[in-house]
């Protein structure tokens, strides 16, 4: 398979990057958030959504947060950088926490494990399992119930 536009580059761990692509995102959390927390978090993730980047389903957990999105292009037609997008709804999540708990460090792990989302049968996989975890990590009965999961409506 081929991408438009792909290039690679590594930080602790290595990072794909093409056009026109969606990707998989997760990080852990250094420990568990409680649900002020997540719901902080969750507000920043999606605050970026429509302008900077489209999340198809976005989950944070109390240890880990994970999303599937696809990113958008700024005025010049370039694609937006995702580790600006995610490590910067992080870092201003981690600094209203930080502000909150009177902890020194944000709650997140500084680099975020992503990938390109090869085909459509590894979203559908994905996608599922991120919907699923609230229930799988019995934080709620069904995926619905569950505050701080986002799937995006059907176009």
């Amino acid at each position: 398979m081929r991408f438009k536009n792909f290039q690679i580059w590594r930080g602790r761990l290595p990072h794909w990057r093409a056009d026109e692509v969606r990707y998989y995102t997760t990080f852990r959390h250094r420990r568990p958030l409680d649900e002020d927390e997540r719901r902080t978090l969750f507000a920043h993730l999606l605050k970026a959504s429509g302008n900077r980047y489209d999340v198809f389903v976005l989950c944070v957990l109390p240890e880990v947060t994970e999303l599937m999105f696809r990113m958008r292009e700024d005025a010049k037609g370039r694609p937006f950088e995702l580790a600006a997008i995610i490590e910067g709804a992080k870092r201003k999540a981690g600094k209203a926490i930080v502000k909150d708990t009177g902890e020194r460090y944000p709650p997140f792990y500084t680099e975020s494990y992503d990938r390109i989302v090869r085909d459509d049968a590894e979203f559908e996989e994905r996608w599922l399992a991120i919907v699923g975890s609230p229930v799988d990590a019995e934080l709620a009965d069904e995926p619905e119930d569950y505050e701080c999961l986002w799937v995006a409506p059907e176009p």
